[in-house]
């Protein structure tokens, strides 16, 4: 009978016979406060239904864990699809796609065909909370990939037969439940039984998965409706139907068939329609003098406000820029946040009421000099820059507190025209995986980091969660007091993105803290074939990123 010792922060256990990792975990559960989800051994992230087979050491991944968390969402698709497909049969449940993310809710389009109604929305829950009840195993296999394509063939998903046509490795890793086979893009729980917590409601054209928010991850908040955001969302879906781009593996046989020059003018040449139409809104108004662009890390803002006062321009407007960093207080008054550190996201960061007499004075038409932030010296400083607005003028404000009425409480609403611009991915891995759009917008920062900071990729993953939670405190709040909004994802970019990114990655070791996210990403872009940024025309939002922009970004 083999035996294993495994040490836990300095505890050793030994552990005699056939035992998993989940079992394991029943003996340590008692040290977290939410449901263990996977484990660590020896630096490398185990299911928790895989067996125990040698000496390690060991620490564990619970729900309030990004890995953790991430592999509960995945489960709770999972058992949504099967669900799905045990009422409606498997055509349905192939067709059914696990979009986007909106408030706490997992956007599920019915493209499968069955209908939308709340009476359904409960049918589908009673049939999950059945399966969890019975609590049956998520079964793990692994396959050469010819024999995984035969077997997504022959059930019918031809998304995941796209996807895997263009599999580098030589198996695949699928997921069984009950007899329901499928691909996930990560890791998975070992049974239904730990899928508690979820809700399943009817919205829109569609159904809302909402499911527990990582800091409290046994609790289920109502549906948040983000009405603009939905909308954005399905806009941009509607649009990559058209051009035929529904997934990665759609993506890929379009780079293969050489029609990424069209496909990539085509998809500059929507956004530019739309900014367009954003700036006829604003000239539309008459009164407009102050134009607040917001958005999170890494959303394009600089280049969307340059694209934006041109086509302001071609309307007789004329626009100058203000950013609301040269409005920082000086750096002794900068609030800390709970680590000690400088909080420059937070709005008491930003002299909102300097910032609000000098609008004020602007709109009543007197001369202001605009300050400048010298961020060497941490101190705000006049340089001669003045303003006066005349009639055509308007000021094209970018900063993250952009649509928080505490930035400009002073300045009349008539007077204000709030943009909501982020990076809202525009595809999927395939029907039942999606790609979230923080992972998007951390690979256009690390890229963009890299090339005009000399930041590695280590220094952008270590602060990422930072930073995430400045834009859930100070951006995403707000993001429905905008009056437009704007998605500056290109279907294409991440496949644009992969050969910036994917040295930067390598570059972390395994003993670094951020190994585990860096190793998920270069699998996660291993999905794509390359797109050279050689077609990508020099005003792209995207130029902000890889460089070679016309701007000054």
């Amino acid at each position: 009978m083999a035996t294993y010792t495994l040490n836990f922060e300095g505890e050793l256990r030994t552990y005699s016979g056939n035992h998993t990792w989940e079992d394991v975990a029943k003996d340590f559960q008692d040290r977290y406060d939410a449901p263990i989800a996977a484990v660590s051994d020896n630096g490398k992230i185990r299911e928790l239904f895989k067996k125990v087979d040698r000496d390690s050491d060991v620490s564990f991944f619970t729900l309030k864990d990004v890995i953790g968390h991430k592999t509960y969402v995945r489960a709770a698709t999972m058992l949504l699809i099967k669900a799905i497909q045990e009422i409606y049969g498997a055509d349905v449940a192939n067709h059914t796609i696990v979009d986007f993310a909106v408030g706490n809710g997992l956007f599920v389009n019915p493209e499968g065909g069955f209908p939308v109604s709340g009476e359904i929305a409960s049918q589908i829950k009673e049939k999950m909370q059945e399966l969890v009840e019975r609590d049956i195993p998520y079964m793990k296999r692994s396959l050469p990939v010819d024999d995984a394509i035969a077997l997504f063939e022959s059930c019918g998903m031809e998304d995941k037969v796209k996807l895997f046509k263009y599999r580098r490795s030589s198996r695949v890793n699928i997921y069984e439940l009950d007899g329901y086979y499928d691909y996930f893009y990560g890791y998975m729980l070992p049974r239904t039984g730990y899928v508690k917590y979820f809700d399943f409601i009817a919205y829109c054209d569609g159904y809302m998965l909402l499911l527990p928010e990582r800091k409290t991850p046994t609790v289920v908040d109502p549906f948040r409706e983000r009405k603009k955001l939905y909308e954005t969302f399905m806009t941009t879906h509607h649009w990559c139907n058209q051009v035929g781009i529904k997934s990665v593996g759609s993506l890929n046989d379009r780079i293969c068939k050489g029609g990424m020059n069209d496909l990539i003018l085509v998809q500059e040449a929507e956004q530019e329609r739309r900014i367009g139409e954003i700036a006829k809104q604003i000239a539309s108004r008459g009164n407009v003098k102050f134009v607040m662009i917001a958005g999170p890390s890494s959303s394009g803002k600089t280049s969307f406000s340059h694209r934006l006062s041109i086509q302001l321009r071609t309307l007789g407007l004329k626009p100058h820029p203000v950013a609301v960093d040269d409005y920082f207080v000086n750096r002794e008054d900068t609030p800390l946040d709970e680590d000690g550190n400088y909080n420059f996201e937070c709005i008491e960061a930003i002299d909102t009421a300097k910032f609000n007499e000098d609008m004020l004075k602007l709109l009543n038409g007197e001369r202001v000099e605009i300050p400048s932030f010298n961020f060497k010296i941490g101190r705000r400083e006049y340089n001669g820059n003045f303003l006066q607005l005349e009639e055509d003028d308007i000021l094209v404000i970018e900063g993250i507190h952009g649509l928080n009425e505490k930035m400009s409480y002073a300045l009349p609403n008539e007077s204000k025209f709030k943009i909501y611009i982020s990076a809202l991915t525009s595809i999927n891995v395939d029907a039942h995986n999606r790609i979230a759009t923080t992972d998007a917008r951390l690979l256009r920062r690390m890229v963009r980091d890299a090339r005009t900071r000399g930041s590695d990729a280590k220094r952008t993953l270590g602060m990422w969660a930072s930073v995430r939670r400045g834009e859930e405190e100070n951006i995403f709040p707000f993001q429905e007091e905008a009056d437009a909004m704007f998605n500056s994802a290109m279907v294409f970019e991440l496949a644009l993105l992969k050969p910036f990114a994917e040295p930067l990655l390598f570059e972390i070791g395994k003993d670094e803290p951020e190994y585990y996210e860096a190793k998920r990403l270069l699998k996660f872009l291993d999905y794509f074939l390359s797109v050279p940024s050689e077609f990508l025309p020099n005003n792209s939002i995207c130029r902000e990123f890889v460089g070679g922009s016309c701007f000054r970004v």
